[in-house]
């Protein structure tokens, strides 16, 4: 939840200091949300090639659980698809919004790119909204619904921020399969946020 908080923070931070003028204006002429996000990319790519217990951990994956980041894709875009019955947004807006799994980094940067500084910031609070619940609820969420509830819940932050709480709520036999979720929803943000930015 800290790392979320900072987040939250530096973003309140840019606002502030947009709206002050302290901002260069050689910033505001660069392309710099692009860099940003060039690096973001980077570094996600640099955590998964360093980590080396990803292919044992795999391996290791009960067969039926593979399915689990598509449940979790489906079942995302199904409850924005409920929502968006009563959103004055486009379809197209809410899916992409929903396609960040609390991703907030990368997704806000992506969405912001193709679609306005409104509907990034809109991502940035929805996706630190759905990891603070994961955060917050995942002992509600794994009694009420099971124990894969909380991973779904947790979307692409599975495999870092919420994986502790996860660990401590449904056991350490879902360690490998919090971190697969994690490593499939991550790798899958980009490409579905474009594709829906795109239409």
């Amino acid at each position: 939840m800290k790392g979320s908080l900072i987040i939250v923070g530096f973003f309140i931070l840019g606002i502030l200091a947009g709206n002050a003028g302290f901002v260069p204006q050689f910033v505001k002429d660069s392309d710099v949300s692009f860099m940003a996000l060039c690096a973001l990319l980077f570094c996600v790519g640099l955590g998964i090639g360093m980590n080396p217990n990803m292919k044992s951990d795999l391996r290791s994956i009960n067969p039926r659980y593979a399915l689990l980041p598509v449940v979790t894709v489906l079942g995302s875009w199904a409850g924005v698809a409920v929502v968006w019955l009563v959103v004055n947004r486009g379809f197209a807006d809410c899916m992409a919004l929903s396609s960040g799994f609390a991703y907030y980094s990368l997704s806000s940067i992506f969405i912001t790119e193709y679609r306005g500084a409104e509907l990034g910031t809109i991502a940035l609070m929805t996706n630190i909204i759905r990891e603070m619940i994961t955060l917050l609820l995942s002992p509600l969420l794994a009694r009420v619904f099971g124990p894969l509830a909380p991973i779904t819940s947790g979307g692409a932050t599975t495999m870092d921020t919420t994986l502790p709480i996860i660990t401590h709520t449904v056991g350490e036999r879902y360690v490998a399969l919090s971190l697969y979720h994690g490593f499939v929803i991550d790798f899958s943000v980009p490409f579905l946020v474009t594709m829906w930015c795109m239409m």
